[in-house]
C-alpha cells in the first residue's frame, strides 16, 4: 500500500469541512447532523476477533470495493495506520474519523501497526467510510444542520452501492450482525451536534440531559463516545437499533427528539435577553475581550469563549466595526483551527502544550481582529 501524503498535502484538509457551514434548518442550534451505518462481510472475522492478517484482507477488499462504487466525484484515501500522529489527529478533529480508529485495536495475532484506513469524498466531506474500526464497515454522512432525513437518503444509497460489491454479514432473524450487540439490526446511528450556550445559562441544560436518558438516547462530548463536553457542543443520537426500522429512528430523532431540544434552547436566549441582557452581554463581550487580547489559551478555554462569541454574533450582540453581523461560520471555523492538530499544522511545525496556547492565542487574536475590521 502506498504511503499517504503528509498533512500538508492533504486536499482535503484545505476545505471548509461540512458540519462547519452554518446552512440548513435549525443551523443557530444544530451545527451538524450526522448518520452513520455499521457493516460488516459476510466470511471475514469480525475486527474484535481478527487476526492481522485478516484485518490486511478485510481492508484491501472494503477499499477497493468502495473506491470502485462511484459514490463521489473524488475520493481521497488514507491507510490510517501508516499516517503521522498529525495527521491522525486532524481526522479525528474535522470528525472524520473516530478516535478509536486514529488509536487502533490491539492485535490478537501478529504484530506491527493495526490495519485501517478511511475513505473521504472530496470537496465537502459529506462522506467518509471507516475501515476495520469496531466493524468493518463505519459508513457516515454529515450534513450541516439539522438534515437527518437529506443524510439518510445519501448513506441509504451509498449502502446499496456497496453492498452490490460485498456480501454483507446478515441475519434474517436479527438484522444486520455486528461487533456490538447494541447496533445489531438496522446498524444505524442517528446524531446531531448541538451547540447549547442558552440551557446552561439558564441552568436547564442537566434536565435536558435527564430527558434525553429516559428517552433512551445518549448525550456525549464534542467527539463522541467518550469524549468531554466542550464549548456547549454536545452529541444527541439514537442507542436502540435492533426491533426498530429506519424510518421509526428517523421519524423520532428528526420530528420529536430534536425540534423540542432547539425550542427550548432558542426559548433560552429569548429569555436570557430579555430578563437578563447586561449580564448576558456582559458574559459575551468578556469572552471577545479575552479572545482579542489574551497572549495563553488552552483548547477548553478557546472553546467556551468561542461558545459565547458565537452565541453573541447569533444574537448580533457582536458585530463588525461598520456594525454590520457577523458571519457565524468564521466562529465556527474558528472552533476547529484551534484544535491542536490544526494549530500545529498552520503554525507549520510541532508544539508543545505551552507553545500551543501561545500559538493558539495568537491566531485566535489575528483573526477576530480581521473579523471585525471587515
Amino acid at each position: 500500500m502506498s504511503q499517504p501524503p503528509p498533512p500538508g498535502d492533504r486536499p482535503l484538509f484545505d476545505a471548509m469541512t461540512e458540519w462547519l457551514r452554518a446552512e440548513g434548518d435549525c443551523a443557530d442550534v444544530v451545527m451538524s447532523s450526522r448518520v452513520r451505518l455499521a457493516r460488516n462481510l459476510a466470511g471475514h472475522p469480525f475486527c474484535t476477533r481478527s487476526a492481522r492478517r485478516d484485518r490486511l484482507l478485510t481492508l484491501e477488499a472494503c477499499r477497493d470495493c468502495v473506491l470502485r462504487a462511484g459514490l463521489a466525484d473524488r475520493f481521497v484515501w488514507c491507510d490510517v495506520h501508516d499516517a503521522s500522529p498529525l495527521e491522525r489527529m486532524m481526522l479525528v478533529e474535522r470528525h472524520l474519523i473516530s478516535k478509536q480508529l486514529s488509536k487502533g485495536r490491539t492485535l490478537i495475532h501478529g504484530g506491527g501497526e493495526d490495519p485501517r484506513g478511511v475513505a473521504i469524498a472530496l470537496p465537502d466531506e459529506r462522506l467518509s467510510i471507516m475501515v476495520n474500526e469496531e466493524d468493518h464497515l463505519r459508513i457516515q454522512v454529515i450534513r450541516s444542520g439539522l438534515a437527518l432525513g437529506a443524510a439518510w437518503r445519501q448513506i441509504d444509497e451509498v449502502d446499496d452501492r456497496i453492498e452490490a460489491g460485498v456480501d454483507y454479514a446478515f441475519s434474517p432473524r436479527f438484522g444486520y450482525l455486528t461487533a456490538c450487540p447494541t447496533n445489531v439490526g438496522t446498524g444505524l446511528r442517528m446524531s446531531v451536534m448541538l451547540h447549547l450556550p442558552g440551557l446552561r445559562l439558564m441552568r436547564e441544560l442537566e434536565k435536558v440531559k435527564r430527558a434525553a436518558a429516559d428517552m433512551g438516547l445518549a448525550v456525549r462530548g464534542f467527539y463522541g463516545e467518550g469524549s468531554d463536553a466542550v464549548g456547549d457542543f454536545f452529541q444527541l443520537s439514537n442507542q436502540t437499533t435492533l426491533g426498530r426500522s429506519e424510518a421509526q429512528i428517523l421519524a423520532d430523532m428528526e420530528q420529536k427528539v430534536v425540534p423540542p431540544i432547539v425550542e427550548y434552547e432558542r426559548r433560552s436566549r429569548r429569555d436570557l435577553l430579555q430578563s437578563r441582557r447586561v449580564g448576558l452581554e456582559d458574559q459575551i463581550m468578556r469572552a471577545w475581550g479575552m479572545l482579542c487580547n489574551a497572549r495563553l489559551l488552552a483548547t477548553e478555554e478557546a472553546m467556551q469563549a468561542l461558545s459565547l462569541v458565537r452565541l453573541g454574533v447569533l444574537l448580533s450582540i457582536i458585530q463588525d466595526r461598520t456594525g454590520r453581523a457577523l458571519d457565524v461560520r468564521l466562529v465556527n471555523q474558528l472552533t476547529l483551527l484551534v484544535q491542536s492538530a490544526h494549530l500545529q499544522r498552520a503554525v507549520g511545525r510541532e508544539l508543545d502544550q505551552e507553545q500551543r496556547k501561545v500559538a493558539r492565542a495568537t491566531f485566535i487574536r489575528t483573526r477576530l481582529a480581521a473579523i471585525a475590521g471587515a
